[in-house]
């Protein structure tokens, strides 16, 4: 979960889809300096302490992230060839046997956590003009197919990935991918599926892209299928109109289609999910408001990346999600739910703290009613009728301006939900990240 769904997000958001996973420095094959001159090595080092208590138990710990990314440059020619690489590792600096079940820290089968964990990986790739295949352990970022880059260790999903730039103005995708790692497990070859059905496949496949209509608006439309279970289908509306110096406003407007495909794996799936946000910004303050609807008997249901439990999927969450009302604890997407999202941010530079900036959001959903399941789909009983949750998100960001620690930053996320027991019950959840990314060349 952890969507950001700020007005500056809602801009990330679409050059993410804009970007490949994998950087890539030159910006044609015709610019490539070569394999070594384009290459970069970077570090990020990130320190995490997480603690929630609440219905779904106590989870306390703090860890000490690394991870380590080479990029290499592309040899010279009409056809440029380059390999990436990645290794990741954390080790625990607090945590006990009774307080495991973090998203952060992963626990032995004797239920003591573990000390350290890691994974390592890497892929080839080829570009020719402005297009760029690769294969191996990769990172997409599409909203049909996310893997997850907010908590400790980054996910990671086995397959090919093409990317095009190809045709002006546009950015087209396409993916194929059949194993993956999660935030804690560390075997490549852990299982992909659906995360609340719980069901595993053993591919998913996407195409799609982004075109920018004008400077200010942007359309995307994806199609992805998970084998045996689920066909998904995604378009986005996205504009951003400058009212003056110090004036803005974004409108951001996401819908989903799902459909139960081939053998059905997970029973009948017939869901669509739909948000509209709009965010108006004067000087250092940011007002939003923003509407969320789940029209469908069951949940909408995203990408589980690196189960290691053959067939079960669930729990495994990724950042396959780019709904408004995505939150840190509930991402709002139950059978027929409805909810409102309203939030505040404020940009401290205007107050002399250049660097800090706060953010406050309150979310309630309604109208629950997972009630018409059937009893051979996987996601029956796990609602209920006439349920409803709420929740509410506290940030502090402050990112050092200058100086040796430019770009190292410290983030505190202070969150409350509260609702029936399908959405998580009552939930209080502390986390303080601190990150400093390193280019070493």
């Amino acid at each position: 979960m952890n969507k950001n769904t700020s007005p500056r997000r809602l801009m990330a958001k679409v050059a993410l889809v804009l970007m490949p996973a994998s950087f890539s420095y030159a910006s044609d094959q015709s610019d490539s300096a070569g394999f070594v001159n384009d290459s970069h090595l970077s570090l990020l080092s990130r320190n995490y302490y997480w603690h929630q208590t609440g219905d779904l138990g106590a989870q306390r710990d703090w860890t000490q992230g690394e991870m380590l990314d080479f990029t290499s440059g592309f040899t010279q020619g009409i056809l440029g060839f380059g390999i990436d690489a990645f290794a990741y590792g954390a080790v625990k600096l607090d945590g006990s046997s009774n307080r495991t079940g973090s998203i952060t820290l992963p626990f032995r089968d004797d239920g003591r956590p573990a000390d350290s964990y890691g994974k390592a990986g890497g892929s080839i790739k080829a570009r020719l003009s402005n297009t760029t295949l690769r294969y191996g352990d990769l990172q997409p970022q599409v909203p049909v197919f996310a893997t997850g880059r907010f908590y400790q260790l980054n996910q990671t999903a086995v397959g090919w990935m093409l990317d095009s730039s190809d045709v002006e103005g546009a950015t087209l995708s396409a993916g194929h991918f059949t194993s993956g790692t999660g935030y804690i497990s560390t075997n490549r070859d852990g299982e992909l599926g659906l995360a609340f059905a719980g069901v595993s496949t053993s591919q998913v496949d996407y195409v799609g892209g982004t075109y920018a209509l004008s400077n200010q608006m942007s359309v995307s439309l994806y199609g992805a299928r998970y084998k045996d279970l689920m066909d998904q289908y995604y378009t986005n509306l996205n504009y951003a109109l400058s009212l003056s110096e110090s004036q803005s406003l974004s409108l951001d407007f996401n819908l989903y289609r799902s459909l139960d495909s081939g053998q059905a794996d997970a029973g009948s799936i017939n869901v669509t999910a739909a948000s509209f946000s709009a965010a108006f910004a004067a000087g250092p303050h940011t007002f939003a408001v923003a509407l969320q609807r789940n029209d469908g008997d069951q949940p909408h249901d995203y990408a589980a990346i690196g189960s290691t439990r053959p067939g079960v999927a669930a729990g495994v969450y990724s950042d396959g999600l780019y709904l408004a009302n995505a939150a840190e604890l509930s991402d709002f997407n139950a059978p027929n739910e409805q909810s409102v999202q309203v939030r505040y941010e404020l940009d401290m530079l205007s107050f002399g703290v250049p660097g800090l900036t706060l953010m406050a959001k309150h979310i309630r959903g309604y109208d629950i009613d997972g009630s018409h399941v059937g009893s051979d789909s996987a996601y029956f009983g796990l609602y209920g009728k006439s349920e409803k949750e709420w929740e509410t998100n506290l940030s502090a960001q402050y990112v050092v301006q200058s100086g040796p620690a430019k770009e190292l930053s410290t983030k505190f996320i202070q969150s409350w939900h509260s609702g029936d027991d399908s959405t998580g019950g009552d939930i209080t959840q502390t986390r303080l990240i601190i990150s400093y990314p390193l280019q070493i060349f």
